[in-house]
């Protein structure tokens, strides 16, 4: 989502340097609902779980400023690819807002959102074509990035920042969720060595096969199997303890699985909306996720089903 404004000197005025001002978005993810490595030391990749909550960058381009000034002053990363994408196509440089309700550290692609957001709208503010293989080329020099660009679900090289494969798009489900506390580094999570086994490599690559099957059939059950074994493989790495709880409560309320965040502190339960007595399951989960954690962590989010 981008909308762009042109800043055109007053009438009778000198003309003053080009100016213009846009605005776009990118949403973020709940976690990943698979997330591994293919045989044969292929490469590590995950499968993005779209939800409808979003990153916002304001870009206001000025030709004849130097520099990217960026608020807030620590998103050091998202100035990076507005530099990036300045030097790519023209002079000047401007000034970067960023703003948005996807928490840092959790693993909801927080950092991925800002920078797609960023790429898409400084480009809008100069008036040029961005496709996502461009976005990737940017990011890919700054950190590894979550498939975000990309609308509705794809299978995405994360650590190469290149897709892999587009699913598709989720069928409605409600994700409630809890943040069981702290902040992943992804950046830092990312350099640890995996050290995947060949039958572990094996597993990853059926559930990618099964995922695409699912998600292209708008199933909603297999894609809640992928996701709850993805969740129990990554324990070793990144250890979600309240993972059997969650995955009993999702069986008990007639959710189809349990979603983690691979590199972050989340973990949720899927509830399709199609489910009978959708209002009181939902209003269940809520409740019983509130015993597991503070309340206030508690978190509900919707499937996204395009960008």
């Amino acid at each position: 989502m981008t909308s762009r404004q042109l800043i055109q000197p007053a009438a009778g005025q000198h003309p003053s340097p080009a100016r213009a001002v846009a605005v776009s978005s990118a949403f973020g993810t709940f976690g990943e609902l698979l997330q591994g490595a293919l045989p044969d030391d292929g490469p590590d990749f995950l499968v993005t779980l779209p939800i409808a909550r979003w990153a916002t960058a304001t870009f206001e381009y000025t030709s004849a400023r130097d520099g990217v000034e960026v608020f807030p002053a620590t998103k050091t990363k998202a100035r990076r690819v507005a530099e990036a994408v300045l030097a790519r196509y023209a002079a000047g440089g401007g000034s970067l807002r960023l703003d948005g309700s996807l928490p840092e550290g959790k693993g909801l692609a927080s950092s991925s959102a800002d920078l797609v957001a960023t790429a898409r709208a400084v480009a809008s503010a100069l008036g040029v074509d961005l496709p996502p293989r461009v976005v990737e080329d940017v990011l890919r020099e700054i950190e590894p990035t979550d498939g975000v660009m990309y609308p509705g679900v794809v299978a995405f090289r994360h650590r190469d920042v290149e897709l892999l494969d587009r699913l598709g798009a989720l069928p409605p489900m409600t994700i409630v969720g809890i943040d069981e506390g702290g902040t992943v580094d992804t950046v830092a999570f990312n350099r640890i060595p995996k050290n995947f086994t060949a039958a572990e490599r094996d597993e990853y690559a059926r559930l990618l096969d099964d995922v695409r099957t699912a998600v292209r059939a708008g199933d909603a059950a297999a894609i809640g199997r992928v996701a709850t074994r993805s969740a129990h493989l990554n324990q070793r790495l990144c250890r979600k303890r309240t993972l059997d709880a969650m995955t009993a409560l999702s069986a008990e309320i007639g959710g189809v699985g349990v979603v983690t965040a691979h590199s972050g502190s989340t973990i949720g339960l899927l509830l399709p909306h199609d489910v009978p007595g959708f209002r009181s399951r939902l209003a269940q989960a809520i409740n019983r996720c509130g015993q597991l954690v503070h309340r206030e962590r508690v978190l509900c989010y919707q499937t996204l089903a395009s960008s």
